[in-house]
């Protein structure tokens, strides 16, 4: 790196927890304002899906990965170090003294690092259809979806890795085991 031409790095900057969100619409509207896209090209929050089961319906909801920090890319230059800090709800850089506060500088993240957690980011999103939503056997279910659907059963087995259970289902006053997908069910 020359002194006249510096690359971007990725930063973390403390921020008050929950406060994440309101960090980056600010920054994000200073970079506007400012032109700045230059020097700051993103703001990021990781953020991963959970799924709950609420009234017998799977209900996603995004949650912060890591709580109380923003990712920021950029070449912390001139007047930029001092926005971000200045930034409302930001409690600094990660890792700051108070002599590097000072001095105005902040210790980048390493590759491997920022490709974790980036990499962390998206493994969560492409398993996000995989969590687990917890049946146990012995437990009654509803059939939603199929040739069955309302019918009420019992859970006899259930493979978590497949997604799979086997309800045993009353047809005709006669138990009939049934292999469903954990998306063919809901819980009573």
């Amino acid at each position: 790196m020359s002194e006249t031409k510096k690359e971007k790095a990725w930063y973390v900057v403390r921020a008050i927890g929950g406060k994440e969100h309101k960090v980056k619409e600010y920054l994000d509207a200073e970079i506007r304002r400012n032109g700045l896209e230059e020097q700051i090209s993103q703001v990021l929050i990781p953020t991963e899906k959970v799924y709950t089961i609420r009234n017998g319906k799977k209900v996603s909801k995004e949650r912060v990965s890591y709580p109380g920090y923003v990712l920021v890319e950029a070449i912390l230059d001139g007047q930029i170090p001092y926005i971000i800090r200045n930034t409302p709800n930001v409690l600094g850089f990660l890792g700051d003294t108070k002599e590097e506060s000072r001095k105005l500088i902040a210790t980048p993240l390493r590759p491997h690092e920022v490709s974790r957690i980036l990499g962390r980011v998206d493994e969560l999103n492409e398993m996000e259809e995989e969590q687990a939503i917890p049946f146990v056997v012995g437990e009654s279910v509803k059939v939603t979806d199929g040739p069955f659907s309302s019918f009420q059963g019992t859970i006899e087995s259930v493979n978590n890795e497949a997604r799979k259970l086997v309800v045993s289902v009353k047809i005709f006053g006669r138990k009939t085991p049934m292999e469903l997908s954990f998306t063919q069910v809901e819980k009573e």
